[in-house]
């Protein structure tokens, strides 16, 4: 079967500054790929490269190629829109948009154009229970989205994500902002979507990584190091600079 996401060669280039040298790896349907590595190293760059939110940035040159289901993201008839509803992005910090709760879920459906109240129910609710997030918002959908806490709130932005059905999603260290039940929360809400996703997360927590992630890439100065199963990585690594990375002699 071919893979979901495959990189190949991919180089990036802020202006003259290189941040990805060459990387390329596969990624199958239904698995989570965890990219690791110490700060500054490509990691979120990589992620960003996998729905071209670096276009947004400046200056930025892309070299090589990504195919989601064999198709060249970077090729110039790309419909980036589509493609960025296709393959969406949970950032950092939960960042719910000013309005309601149910709006935050509705926002993505009503701008695709769904304007049926009946459809967007549904969406909603269907979207929120994803995100294992239905039970504690279903009789406020009405109250704002900002009197959630933060790990309700990432999991509204997932809810929000979810909501415009995505095929693959982009999880930046989606739990560095919050408290250890809420990341608990988020982990096993990884492991119950990628039966119907495909995810590819970034990690400073090296914990977490063992926990949730199928593969497992380590990254350093814009290279990809090494790229396997997460067993392999954190029991066996081929690159001694993995190994002192995971075993904590840098980073």
């Amino acid at each position: 079967m071919q893979p979901k996401i495959q990189v190949s060669k991919l180089k990036l280039f802020y202006g003259d500054t290189p941040a990805l040298k060459k990387v390329s790896l596969d990624v199958d349907a239904h698995t989570v790929v965890a990219l690791i590595g110490p700060s500054g190293c490509g990691k979120s760059t990589f992620l960003r490269a996998l729905n071209r939110m670096n276009d947004l940035i400046p200056r930025v040159v892309v070299e090589g190629e990504v195919r989601i289901d064999g198709e060249n993201i970077y090729h110039p008839n790309t419909d980036v829109v589509m493609l960025r509803k296709r393959v969406g992005m949970v950032f950092q910090r939960p960042n719910p948009f000013p309005m309601s709760i149910f709006d935050n879920v509705a926002y993505g459906p009503r701008i695709h154009g769904t304007s049926s109240k009946t459809q967007l129910k549904a969406v909603v609710e269907k979207s929120l229970q994803a995100a294992a997030l239905w039970d504690e918002v279903k009789d406020r959908l009405g109250d704002s989205a900002l009197g959630l806490s933060g790990g309700q709130q990432q999991r509204l932005c997932i809810a929000r994500l979810l909501a415009v059905e995505p095929e693959v999603l982009l999880m930046d260290e989606p739990c560095s902002a919050l408290d250890p039940i809420s990341t608990m929360k988020i982990e096993e809400l990884v492991t119950e979507l990628k039966t119907n996703y495909t995810i590819v997360m970034v990690t400073h927590n090296m914990q977490q990584a063992a926990r949730v992630s199928d593969y497992t890439g380590f990254f350093l100065n814009g290279e990809m190091v090494e790229y396997d199963e997460t067993d392999t990585i954190f029991t066996r690594p081929n690159d001694k600079r993995t190994e002192d990375y995971i075993t904590g002699r840098f980073g």
